[in-house]
C-alpha cells in the first residue's frame, strides 16, 4: 500500500513539473524575441515547430493525467498518449543534442524557451514515463505512439504543397529544410522521422514492460 502511495505521489510531482516546464517554455516562446539561429519564430508562429507542438502535447497529456488523478479516475487509457508524447519529446532532445548541437553549437539551442523544450521537459517526461509506468504496454500502443509524428509530417508536406516553399528563413514553409535535396529526399526524411518515433516507442515500451515484469516478480516473492 505504501509503495502504491509513493508511486502515485511521485507521478503527481513529475507530471506537475512537466506542466510547469511546458508553461514556462510557452511563455518564453511567446514573449521573448527569437535568438538568431535557434529555430525560433515570433509569437504564435512557434507552433509550427515539431519541438513546440511535441512539448505542448506532452504538457497537455500530463495535465489531463493530473486532472483524472484528482478526480480518482482511471488513467490507464492515457498510456498510448503518454508514450506518443515521450517519444516526440525524445526525438526533439536527441536531434538537438546529437545533430543540431554539434553542427551549429549547443548554446543557441538551449536559450529561452528552447532550454525547456529541447532539454528540461523531454528529460523529465522520460523519467516520469519510465519511473511510473507499471502495467504491461501492448505492441499496438507503440504503433499508436508514432501517429502524432506521422500527422505532423503529413501536415508539414501538405502546407508546402498548398502554399509553396515560400521565401528564405524565417518565411519559408520548409523551415526544417527537408526539401533542400528535392521532394523525394524530403519525403524519405519525414518517413524516417516517423520510423524513429516508432523505434523510440518500442524502446520505451520495452523498458517499461521489463520494469513491470520485475516489479511483478518481486511482489510474488
Amino acid at each position: 500500500m505504501k509503495s502504491a502511495e509513493n508511486k502515485s505521489r511521485t507521478g503527481i510531482i513529475l507530471n506537475v513539473i512537466v506542466v510547469i516546464l511546458c508553461l514556462i517554455g510557452i511563455v518564453l516562446m511567446m514573449t521573448k524575441s527569437p535568438e538568431e539561429g535557434s529555430l525560433q519564430a515570433s509569437g504564435l508562429e512557434n507552433f509550427k515547430f515539431y519541438t513546440v507542438l511535441s512539448n505542448v502535447f506532452c504538457g497537455a497529456v500530463a495535465l489531463v493525467q493530473l486532472i483524472l488523478t484528482a478526480l480518482k479516475k482511471d488513467t490507464s487509457k492515457l498510456i498510448p498518449l503518454k508514450l506518443g508524447a515521450v517519444c516526440a519529446t525524445t526525438i526533439t532532445f536527441v536531434v538537438v543534442a546529437f545533430f543540431f548541437g554539434p553542427l551549429y553549437g549547443w548554446p543557441q539551442f538551449y536559450q529561452g524557451g528552447n532550454l525547456y523544450f529541447h532539454l528540461l521537459e523531454p528529460i523529465v517526461a522520460a523519467v516520469e514515463f519510465l519511473a511510473i509506468r507499471k502495467t504491461f504496454i501492448p505492441f499496438r500502443h507503440a504503433v499508436y505512439a508514432a501517429v502524432p509524428t506521422l500527422l505532423y509530417g503529413i501536415g508539414y508536406a501538405l502546407n508546402i504543397l498548398i502554399n509553396g516553399i515560400g521565401g528564405p528563413w524565417p518565411d519559408s514553409n520548409d523551415f526544417y529544410a527537408f526539401l533542400n535535396w528535392g521532394w523525394t529526399v524530403g519525403i524519405i526524411i519525414l518517413i524516417c522521422i516517423t520510423l524513429i518515433a516508432f523505434g523510440f516507442a518500442c524502446l520505451f515500451r520495452k523498458l517499461s514492460n521489463i520494469r513491470s515484469i520485475n516489479i511483478g516478480a518481486a511482489h510474488e516473492t
